[in-house]
């Protein structure tokens, strides 16, 4: 039985999804906007109403690194049955957000056992967690692994067991743009940006190959090299950069999914470091 303690975590790590869904404007992302779209709307609302859906095994992750205790072999398999099982019913729902579970999983269940602890640590328990391989993964490789094996990109699997660079990243983005007076949509916005301008996304090698990868980069960091999206020039080189992507239908979704997992840390509350 899940504790209320593992409930919380569970519903943080919604919020954060649902928060990164709600920002706008989102360069090639879907958005509120698409709400007035019937055809984006209807993807728009789905993407709300299944990350809903992911709570009960968010939950169950929690609850499953509680009563292992130490990160160990079956706690890896315990973890990837649960993610596969929430990523059918998140599809059941409409939307599978499967990159956004695969990081907000691990940290949601790094930080069951490590009460104010802080973001730079939950991302090293769950480094160590996906240190262990996953024996109950499907052999049939993915987008993702051919993309990354093609290309040699690190990919999800590899951004988790490099300890979550770009939402650490994504984290100081945020303490960063807020201290400087930022609205928080915008620092938000800026903390997608820097990690869209250096992720090598498999979903964008996918479609858009290294070429539309890098187009990708540059137009990220475009915006933030004009200031930010605080500032009159950079709101508007995110502007450009959006109706860009949107043009080319390039869809960035590895950044958006590991925004979600830093705004899940970062709502966290933090103390002393964990042991």
């Amino acid at each position: 039985m899940n504790s209320r303690e593992d409930e919380e975590l569970a519903r943080a790590a919604v919020a954060a999804l649902t928060g990164q869904l709600a920002l706008l404007p989102k360069p090639g992302l879907p958005d509120p906007r698409d709400l007035g779209v019937r055809s984006a709307g209807r993807d728009h609302r789905t993407l709300l109403w299944s990350a809903g859906a992911l709570a009960p095994g968010l939950a169950a992750m929690a609850a499953a690194r509680r009563r292992n205790g130490a990160v160990t072999p079956q706690l890896r398999a315990e973890l990837g049955a649960i993610g596969r099982s929430a990523e059918r019913t998140a599809g059941r729902a409409g939307a599978g957000h499967r990159g956004a579970l695969w990081a907000l999983g691990l940290l949601v269940a790094a930080a069951a056992l490590g009460p104010r602890t802080r973001p730079y640590d939950v991302a090293m328990t769950a480094k160590r967690i996906v240190g262990h391989p996953d024996r109950g993964a499907p052999r049939r490789p993915s987008h993702g692994s051919t993309v990354s094996a093609k290309y040699g990109a690190a990919g999800a699997r590899g951004e988790a067991r490099a300890g979550f660079p770009h939402v650490r990243r994504a984290l100081e983005t945020l303490a960063r743009t807020r201290t400087a007076g930022a609205t928080e949509d915008q620092a938000r916005l800026d903390a997608l940006l820097t990690v869209m301008s250096t992720l090598q996304d498999t979903e964008l090698l996918h479609t858009a190959g290294p070429l539309g990868l890098r187009h990708v980069q540059a137009g990220a960091r475009g915006v933030l090299e004009a200031g930010g999206t605080a500032t009159e020039a950079g709101a508007a080189a995110l502007a450009a950069f959006d109706a860009d992507l949107h043009t080319r239908a390039w869809s960035p979704r590895g950044s958006a999914g590991l925004l979600a997992g830093a705004l899940f840390l970062d709502s966290l509350p933090t103390g002393a470091p964990s042991a």
